[in-house]
């Protein structure tokens, strides 16, 4: 416990982290309260939002907003739509000539597609939003159902997605962690004591005391998982030749590269999750046909086999996606070979690339099948019994989004206190973010 306080003292002993972290949650403050803000021309007290969508995909994207998609607040879509924009510029990255130049063209071409992402955002938000007040949100809550009110509506909900996009950005700048992630996080995070409780007393009582204390011990379980799955790594050791720069012997040394058994970390959920919302907020404006009351009822429900495979296979397929995007063999072979690093037994350059690329793609494998297994367990905890809204959280996305930025936010603050020569946060080792990556 000592230890403990003695690490709070040097984390708000460091001014810049300390100014961070400040930063972070007046942000998140923000976002909370814009979350309880209703829509205006809508009735917030009426049933059909005071009561809040606790079923089905509309209460698993619920939970992900902070309930703010069943108060109809100004977040009610959150940053969804940015991902998904995220997603569609990421693919025509791979597709489209044009867009792979701009990848390629450092920060000016960042910057390019950033505002591609943005402007694709204004008009996912705006879909999403009509089909958000047609589908969802009961014709009796709102108070004069007409033109103006659908125009103003929808600008409010683009703008409430626009500036959470702004939030997350600035938390990304001023503030700790990955600020889209951290977004995602803290709606989650606001809804797990409601879960806890309606499945400790509400579900189980004192009859059932026992069962919810197993529940738990398996959540235990696979939380220890998850971190296992988050910090797991292949270490392809590296050797550097030796230079000799004047009368100085340099190089010679040992190293390695530490590739993650789940390198693009907790994206593949969020990009999957983020593609399963919207069959459901698309069939919305056609929910009076025979097609698209199918397809509703069909994706409607997290927890039928037909969503799960369909998850898993996005997980699976955003795995590889997002670990080819963000780790490229190529460049690492070249840094090596331009600062006298080779693998041992492997010529360097491009025979030095597809060494990587194997070996990555082999460890990728098992990692992105865990990682779906995980996903898809709260459907295996509700055939067993546990209520819906704390089977969420038994495995799933929630928990993988839950551990993966924690555990990247820890890394990025230790970071800061071995920079200031102070004991980092863990005793018996250093905190492995989903974001750490060594290369020579």
């Amino acid at each position: 416990m000592k230890r403990f306080f003695q690490t709070i003292r040097n984390i708000f002993s460091i001014e810049d982290l300390r100014v961070r972290i400040l930063n972070t949650i007046g942000f998140l403050i923000i976002f909370r309260l814009g979350s309880y803000i209703v829509i205006p021309g809508i009735d917030a007290t009426h049933p059909s939002l005071t009561g809040g969508a606790t079923e089905g995909i509309l209460g698993l994207l619920n939970t992900f907003l902070g309930g703010s998609f069943s108060r109809a607040s100004i977040f009610a879509l959150g940053i969804m739509p940015y991902i998904s924009a995220s997603i569609i510029v990421q693919l025509l990255t791979f597709a489209v000539p044009y867009f792979q130049k701009l990848q390629k063209e450092g920060d000016s071409g960042r910057k390019r597609l950033n505002q591609f992402t943005r402007v694709l955002t204004i008009f996912i938000t705006g879909f999403q939003s009509y089909a958000y007040l047609r589908g969802t949100i009961d014709p009796a809550a709102i108070i004069d159902p007409g033109f103006f009110f659908y125009f103003s509506a929808i600008t409010i909900l683009v703008a409430g997605t626009m500036f959470c996009m702004w939030l997350g950005e600035r938390i990304t700048d001023k503030g700790i962690g990955n600020g889209i992630s951290v977004l995602i996080m803290i709606g989650i995070v606001s809804r797990l004591p409601l879960a806890v409780y309606d499945e400790a007393v509400i579900n189980r009582g004192m009859s059932g005391a026992l069962l919810f204390i197993i529940e738990l011990i398996v959540l235990f379980a696979i939380v220890m998982g998850v971190i296992m799955l988050t910090q797991a790594t292949r270490r392809i050791p590296i050797q550097y030749a030796k230079q000799v720069i004047g009368n100085k012997l340099y190089g010679g040394k040992r190293d390695f590269i530490p590739l993650k058994l789940n390198s693009a970390g907790v994206m593949p959920i969020i990009f999957a999750q983020a593609l399963m919302f919207i069959p459901v907020l698309v069939v919305g404006i056609w929910k009076d046909t025979e097609i698209g009351a199918s397809i509703g009822q069909t994706f409607s429900d997290p927890y039928s086999w037909q969503y799960s495979l369909v998850f898993a296979l996005l997980i699976l397929i955003f795995t590889f996606f997002y670990t080819a995007i963000t780790i490229n063999s190529n460049d690492i072979a070249d840094n090596l070979k331009r600062n006298g690093g080779f693998v041992p037994g492997v010529k360097p350059g491009k025979q030095t690339a597809e060494f990587i690329d194997t070996v990555l793609s082999r460890i990728t494998l098992p990692g992105a099948l865990f990682l779906a297994i995980i996903a898809i367990l709260p459907t295996f905890a509700v055939k067993l019994g546990v209520g819906q809204n704390f089977a969420q959280f038994f495995g799933g996305t929630s928990l993988l989004i839950m551990v993966g930025v924690i555990l990247d936010t820890l890394q990025q603050i230790e970071s800061y206190l071995l920079m200031r020569h102070y004991e980092g946060m863990m005793k018996s080792g250093r905190v492995k973010g989903r974001s750490q990556f060594a290369a020579a």
